[in-house]
């Protein structure tokens, strides 16, 4: 199983995993998705490079099933024993998960093609507020609600409110995805 999550890893970054360089990628990539350090001797144990009979920790095992969108590595096994036809397909994005990772008043600025950008802030409930709006349908004052954000992919937003018009559900980026990265917060750009 280790070795399937090896490969599957190295067919997600597109690239062997064979130097203490490519290990170094490998580190780089899972701290960029994840924002948790793995160190590069570790990497190397688990794929082998070091020639140490030492078995991986869950943790770290749970670490890289994470990095290619499974919660764990016991979710990873259990995905990985069913028939091919009945495996998921991890999220191999960058994503943002609204409950765990924001705090009320924590900004993030959303781009999407053509041109589109859209500041939010988080103001709780899995809730935000539009704070700036270029080329978008998104106005400065609009709420909506959204629980996942996943880079690349469309945005499914819900319960957006817009002055006095019902609530309506809407999708930024259907065609291309949408890209976030966090601003300082609203109150101290003011």
């Amino acid at each position: 199983m280790i070795n399937q999550l090896c490969k599957e890893i190295e067919t997600a970054l597109n690239h062997k995993i064979k130097t203490p360089k490519d290990f170094d990628l490998l580190r780089e990539n899972i701290y960029a998705r994840l924002h948790v350090l793995v160190s590069r001797t570790t990497l190397m144990r688990v794929w082998g490079y070091l020639s140490e009979d030492v078995t991986p920790r869950v943790g770290t095992l749970s670490i890289l099933a994470n990095f290619l969108g499974y919660s764990d590595w016991e979710g990873y096994c259990k995905n990985a024993v069913l028939p091919k036809g009945q495996q998921s397909s991890p999220v191999l994005n960058r994503r943002l998960s609204v409950a765990t990772a924001l705090d009320s008043g924590d900004c993030l600025r959303l781009t999407w093609q053509p041109d589109r950008v859209c500041d939010i802030e988080y103001i709780g409930n899995l809730t935000f507020r539009v704070i700036a709006s270029d080329n978008t349908r998104l106005h400065e004052g609009d709420t909506f609600q959204c629980s996942m954000i996943i880079e690349d992919e469309p945005l499914y937003i819900d319960n957006l409110i817009q002055g006095d018009t019902p609530a309506i559900a809407y999708v930024c980026g259907k065609k291309s995805g949408v890209r976030y990265e966090f601003l300082l917060s609203h109150t101290s750009q003011e």
